[in-house]
C-alpha cells in the first residue's frame, strides 16, 4: 500500500466483510448482499450523500465478482470514453472474463446523449453499470436507464459506524498503524459525529490531526479535543441548496410549522441558513404558511410574516436570521385552520369542471345608463340600510346554491 495516498483512499474496505454501514442492502440476508455473492449482479445505480461508501461498495463488487473495473467521471468524460470501456470490455485478450464492471461516479453530471450512449451496451450486457449519484436518480437519470438498473439508496453513516472505521485507521499499518497515537473514545466520537455520516470526512480530520500533532515527552501523538476540533472544523452540513436534500428541507421547515413544532422549525432553518439558502426564499415560505396552514384561525400571522418578509428584504443577513426565527416560531405556536386553503381550492375545482351557471342579476353592476331595464341591479338590497349591516339575499349563481366553500372550524 502507498502509505503517500490519503488516508481515506487507503483504508477503502476490499472485501464485503470489511465493508461498514448500510445494513439495511448489505446484510447478510438483503437481495444486493445475496446477488454480489452469487455472482447474479446486473446494473445498478448507487444513490447517496458524500462519504456515505458509494465508490468503495463499488470497488468491493469488483473484487468480489473478480470483473475488470473501469471508472470514469462524468465531470470528465464523454461518450468517447464510454465507447472505449466498452471496447475494452469486449476484447477477450484485454479482459478473458467478458464482463466488465463500468463504474461512472457522479452519473447525474452526463447529459441525455450521454446517458442515451450508455443504453444498449447496458442491455445487452456488455458492461454491467454501477453508477453513483448523490442527486435524485428518478429527478436526473434517464427514466429508460433507471428502468434497466436496479436503484440502491445509502444513507449517511452512523456514529458508530464512522468510530468502527477510525480505530481501524488507528490500529492497522496501511492506514496510521505506524504512528504511536494516543487518543480518548470521546475524542474519536467527536471526530465520528462531526463528520455527519461522511467517513472520508472524519478520516480526512483523522490523518490532519496526526500528520500536524508533535510526539510529547512520552512518544506519543497525542490527540485531544482540541486537536480534533480544529482538524476536522465545523461541522459538515449535508445540504445543497440546488439538490435533493434543499427539497427535503425545505418540506421539513414547512410541516414543523404546519404541525406546531417550534424547535422542529428553528432546526431546519438554521440548516437552510447554514446551507446558504435564500433567506427571501424562506420568508415567502413563511408568508405561505401563514396563509395555508394558520389561516382564520389568526388572521394575524399573516401580517406578521408578511412584515418579517419586508423586514428581511430591507436587512439582510445575518440579522434577518433573526426576523426569520420569529416569524418561524410564531406561525408553529399559532393555531392551526386550513379552511381558507380548502375553499379556494374546492371553489376552483368547480369553476374548472362544472357549469356554475350565470352571476345573479341583482347583484350584477349597473354602470351605463339603461343597463337596469335588463335587469341589471335590480332588487339588490344595500346590507348597510339593515340592522346589524346584514340581509338575507342570494349571491351565488342558480345552480351553485347551496354550495359550501368555507366550513368554520373549532380553532377560529
Amino acid at each position: 500500500m502507498d502509505l503517500s495516498k490519503p488516508l481515506a483512499f487507503r483504508m477503502r474496505p476490499k472485501t464485503l466483510d470489511e465493508y461498514v454501514g448500510q445494513e439495511h442492502i448489505l446484510g447478510k440476508d438483503k437481495i444486493l448482499y445475496r446477488t454480489i455473492k452469487a455472482d447474479r449482479l446486473s446494473s445498478i445505480i448507487l444513490w447517496g450523500p458524500p462519504g456515505c461508501g458509494k465508490t468503495s461498495l463499488a470497488r468491493v463488487i469488483s473484487e468480489t465478482t473478480k470483473y475488470k473495473f473501469t471508472k470514469i467521471n462524468a465531470v470528465t468524460s464523454g461518450v468517447g470514453d464510454i465507447k472505449n470501456a466498452v471496447t475494452e470490455a469486449s476484447n477477450l485478450m484485454l479482459n478473458p472474463s467478458g464482463k466488465c464492471i463500468l463504474f461512472i461516479d457522479e452519473i447525474h453530471r452526463f447529459n441525455k446523449l450521454q446517458q442515451d450512449a450508455l443504453l444498449p451496451y447496458v442491455e445487452n450486457g456488455t458492461v454491467i453499470l454501477i453508477g453513483a449519484t448523490t442527486e435524485n436518480p428518478y429527478f436526473e437519470v434517464n427514466k429508460a436507464l433507471i428502468s434497466r438498473s436496479m436503484v440502491v439508496k445509502l444513507e449517511p453513516l452512523t456514529t458508530k459506524d464512522i468510530e468502527k472505521v477510525l480505530k481501524r485507521a488507528i490500529t492497522e499499518k496501511e492506514g496510521l498503524g505506524n504512528y504511536n497515537i494516543k487518543i480518548e473514545e470521546d475524542t474519536l466520537r467527536k471526530i465520528a459525529e462531526v463528520s455527519n455520516g461522511d467517513v472520508r470526512t472524519a478520516l480526512n480530520g483523522l490523518e490532519v490531526a496526526v500528520l500536524t500533532t508533535k510526539m510529547n515527552a512520552d512518544g506519543q501523538i497525542e490527540i485531544t479535543n482540541k486537536i480534533a476540533a480544529d482538524s476536522v472544523q465545523n461541522r459538515k452540513a449535508i445540504f445543497d441548496k440546488n439538490g435533493d436534500s434543499h427539497y427535503d428541507n425545505i418540506s421539513a421547515f414547512i410541516k414543523s410549522m404546519r404541525g406546531s413544532d417550534p424547535d422542529a422549525a428553528v432546526f431546519y432553518l438554521a440548516r437552510a441558513l447554514n446551507g446558504g439558502e435564500d433567506p427571501m426564499f424562506l420568508a415567502r415560505r413563511i408568508v405561505i404558511c401563514a396563509a395555508e396552514d394558520v389561516g382564520m384561525a389568526n388572521p394575524n400571522a399573516l401580517v406578521i410574516a408578511n412584515n418579517a418578509m419586508q423586514a428581511v428584504h430591507m436587512v439582510g443577513m445575518p440579522e434577518a436570521r433573526i426576523i426569520l426565527s420569529e416569524a418561524a416560531i410564531y406561525i408553529a405556536t399559532s393555531k392551526k385552520s386550513n379552511a381558507s386553503y380548502l375553499a379556494i381550492n374546492k371553489a376552483l375545482e368547480d369553476v374548472k369542471t362544472k357549469d356554475t351557471g350565470e352571476v345573479p342579476m341583482h347583484i350584477r353592476n349597473a354602470p351605463a345608463e339603461g343597463m337596469e331595464q335588463f335587469g341589471y341591479s335590480n332588487g339588490y338590497k344595500y346590507p348597510h340600510d339593515y340592522p346589524g349591516h346584514f340581509i338575507e339575499q342570494q349571491y351565488l349563481p342558480d345552480k351553485m346554491l347551496g354550495t359550501k366553500y368555507y366550513i368554520k372550524d373549532d380553532t377560529v
